[in-house]
């Protein structure tokens, strides 16, 4: 599994989201921090040593249950962009 920070990801998503086609996972961070995880919709299943090694770490929580097919058909929130702004703010300062 490869590991690629925000940033090298928005600068080349097509060629990442390519190589996700091809079989491969990437395990995205935020200022070296895990946050997400892309995969293959093919291989949704049991977590790799990696994922199991940072819920170890207290770094990643596993899914409780699948989600639902339901959940892809749902509206995106609508947020201002002050609201945004402000919850983005109170994330940074958490950490």
């Amino acid at each position: 599994m490869r590991s690629v920070n925000i940033a090298a990801l928005k600068d080349g998503l097509s060629r990442y989201l390519n190589e996700v086609r091809q079989g491969e996972e990437l395990l995205i961070r935020d200022r070296k921090i895990p946050v997400a995880k892309i995969i293959p919709l093919s291989r949704v299943g049991e977590p790799g040593a990696e994922e199991l090694l940072l819920v170890a770490e207290g770094k990643l929580r596993l899914p409780e249950a699948p989600l639902s097919p339901a959940f892809w058909r749902m509206p995106a929130p609508r947020l201002t962009l002050k609201r945004l702004a402000a919850a983005l703010e109170a994330e940074r300062d958490d950490g």
